[in-house]
């Protein structure tokens, strides 16, 4: 027999507390002797007595507390609508078919054109659209049918 063929011995048993006199632990069962510790338990968002972390924390109030729920609209580049034939008219539909955006987000967030990337191919754009793509799609031949969305 040698030492790496031994059993593990160092397991220990899981304590049982409150078992009675045969447990080893009878009296406090292991708590020690009085003081807060020793009773029932205490909420988890105890601390001490101090202030309490969600009451240190400022109110949220004012203009910009509902930010987290403004949805921006789905980007789409000029360089993705080359993808698309020419004379061809952009709006939602047409970006869902040729696999552009998702149906879903296009319906819930919308879509806005951006203007990077070059486009040779003119087409008649019926969503909103910035001020650079607006430029390359008409300087390609194609014409915007819709303005630009406010501050986005």
């Amino acid at each position: 027999m040698e030492l790496n063929s031994l059993y593990k011995t160092t397991n220990k048993k899981k304590k049982r507390l409150g078992q009675g006199h045969g447990s080893g632990r009878v009296k406090t069962s292991g708590r020690g002797t009085k003081g807060q510790n020793a009773r029932s338990s205490r909420p988890l968002s105890f601390e001490g007595g101090a202030l309490t972390l969600i009451k240190r924390l400022p109110f949220r109030r004012g203009k910009g507390r509902n930010k987290v729920f403004k949805n921006k609209p789905l980007i789409v580049n000029v360089k993705a609508l080359a993808l698309l034939k020419k004379d061809s008219i952009v709006d939602l539909d047409a970006l869902v078919k040729s696999h552009i955006i998702d149906e879903k987000d296009a319906r819930m967030y919308g879509v806005k054109v951006l203007g990077d990337g070059d486009l040779a191919v003119s087409l008649i754009v019926k969503v909103p659209v910035s001020k650079g793509a607006k430029k390359k799609i008409e300087k390609a031949g194609g014409r915007v049918e819709h303005d630009s969305i406010k501050n986005t």
